[in-house]
C-alpha cells in the first residue's frame, strides 16, 4: 500500500476550487492500492494534515483544530513528512522538542489550482526532494500558468491564436502609451493578468476608456498584463488531453451553452450558477459538443499539439474559441478543475482510474528523470588557478 500525500489549498486566489478538487481525489483513490494522506496548505502557507481533513465539513466550517502542522525537508532522497512534538514541561526544566516523521510520502497528488502550486514553485520543492509528483513539471506548469509565454510557445508551433499585447505594471503609470499601443488591436478585447486562472481580474472592453479601467482591475493581481482581441459570439469548447510525450488520449469535446465570452468565478465553481463545476450536474453543457467530424479532428489534433508544445504530463484541459468552424486556443489549464474527470467518463473512463492513471503517469516520468546523469566528475579544483593564494 503506497502513502499518497494529496496536496491541495494554497496561498492562491482559487484556493477553494483547490480544496474540492483535493476531496474528490481523496474520496475516489483507489483504496486498495493507495493510502490517500491529506495535506493542506492554508491561506498563510502552513501545510497541514490530519484524519479530519479528509472532510470537507472541516473547511466549511474552518474548524482545524486536531490538524497536524507538518512539513517537508528539501533534502534529496528524503521522502518523509515531518511535524514538531513538544515534550512535556517539567518542574526544573524547560520545554523541548524533537522533530518526528508524521509519515512516509511515496507520491504526491498534485490538486494545487493557481499561483505557488499550478506554476511550477512547489513542483520545484519535490524536484529538490527526488520525489515523484503528479502531473506538469516545472517548466511546462510554468509555461501553462503565464498566458504570455504559453502564446509565445504556441506561436512558434504554428497554433492559432488571437492576437494579443503584454504589459508590465510599471508600463501603467503612462496608460496613455499603453492604449496607443493596442491599437492595432480589434475591440472588443479582454484584459487579463498572466498568471491567473478562475476568470479573476479579467475584463471585457470596448472603447480605450474601458481599456484604462481593465488594466488597472488586471494589474491589481499581476505584474504582466495581457490584452487579447476577442472572438465575437464564439462558441467555447473544451477538451482535455491525458498522457506523457506521443502517447497521449483526447477526452470528449463539451460546449458550455449560454456561454457569451466570459464565465465569471461564481458562473463557475457555485452550484446552481451555469457552468459550476464545482457540481458537474448542475452545469448547463453539451457533452460530447455538436461539432462536424473536420472541426472535431482538428479541436483534437490542436490539443494533443498544445500539450505537446509545453512538454505537458499527466492530464490539462485545452479551451477553443470556434467562430465559423475555425478553431483557436484560448489557453491551456495544467491542471484543471475536478482534473476534468467528467470530460473521460463520456468515453467510460472513471473518477478511480484516472487518478491510478494520472499516479501511474507521474512515476513514468519521475522514473524517466531519474536515469538523467546530474553530476560530473572532474578535476577542476585542481587544475583552476583560483585560491592559489589561500
Amino acid at each position: 500500500m503506497e502513502n499518497i500525500g494529496v496536496i491541495f489549498g494554497g496561498r492562491s486566489v482559487e484556493h477553494e476550487v483547490s480544496v474540492i478538487t483535493g476531496m474528490q481525489i481523496i474520496e475516489n483513490m483507489d483504496r486498495s492500492k493507495y493510502n490517500p494522506i491529506p495535506i493542506y496548505i492554508n491561506k498563510n502557507g502552513k501545510f497541514l494534515s490530519g484524519e479530519s481533513l479528509k472532510n470537507f465539513k472541516s473547511y466549511k466550517n474552518g474548524d482545524f483544530h486536531d490538524a497536524t502542522e507538518v512539513f517537508f525537508k528539501p533534502e534529496f532522497g528524503d521522502r518523509n513528512l515531518y511535524y514538531i512534538k513538544h515534550n512535556e514541561k517539567g518542574l526544573f526544566k524547560p520545554e523541548t522538542y524533537s522533530i518526528e516523521v508524521y509519515e512516509k510520502i511515496d507520491m504526491i497528488f498534485f490538486a494545487l489550482h493557481g499561483t505557488f502550486g499550478e506554476d511550477g514553485c512547489t513542483q520545484g520543492l519535490f524536484e529538490l526532494m527526488g520525489m515523484p509528483y503528479t502531473g506538469c513539471g516545472v517548466m511546462s506548469a510554468a509555461v501553462g500558468m503565464d498566458k504570455v509565454t504559453m502564446r509565445k510557445v504556441f506561436e512558434s508551433e504554428g497554433i492559432p491564436m488571437t492576437k494579443y499585447k503584454y504589459f508590465y505594471k510599471e508600463e501603467l503609470k503612462n496608460l496613455k502609451s499603453v492604449t496607443e499601443k493596442c491599437k492595432d488591436l480589434n475591440f472588443p478585447l479582454f484584459v487579463k493578468p498572466a498568471n491567473l486562472g478562475s476568470s479573476i481580474g479579467i475584463s471585457k472592453v470596448k472603447d480605450a476608456l474601458e481599456l484604462s479601467k481593465a488594466l488597472e482591475v488586471a494589474s491589481m493581481y499581476d505584474r504582466k498584463i495581457i490584452v487579447e482581441e476577442a472572438v465575437v459570439e464564439p462558441r467555447e469548447i473544451n477538451v482535455a488531453v491525458l498522457g506523457y510525450e506521443n502517447d497521449l488520449r483526447v477526452s470528449a469535446a463539451e460546449e458550455p451553452l449560454g456561454f457569451h465570452d466570459l464565465l465569471k468565478y461564481e458562473d463557475k465553481y457555485v452550484s446552481g450558477s451555469k457552468g459550476a463545476k464545482s457540481s458537474q450536474k448542475f452545469q448547463n453543457k453539451k457533452l460530447p459538443a455538436d461539432l462536424s467530424p473536420e472541426l472535431e479532428k482538428e479541436i483534437k489534433n490542436l490539443a494533443k499539439k498544445s500539450f505537446r508544445a509545453i512538454d505537458g504530463s499527466g492530464v490539462a484541459r485545452i479551451d477553443f474559441l470556434v467562430k465559423d468552424d475555425k478553431a483557436y486556443v484560448n489557453e491551456i489549464n495544467t491542471l484543471p478543475g475536478s482534473i476534468s474527470f467528467y470530460l473521460f467518463e463520456v468515453d467510460g473512463l472513471d473518477i478511480k482510474n484516472l487518478i491510478t492513471e494520472l499516479i501511474e503517469l507521474g512515476r513514468k516520468r519521475h522514473d524517466e528523470r531519474a536515469e538523467n546523469n546530474y553530476s560530473y566528475d572532474s578535476n577542476l579544483f585542481n587544475m583552476t588557478s583560483y585560491g592559489a593564494k589561500i
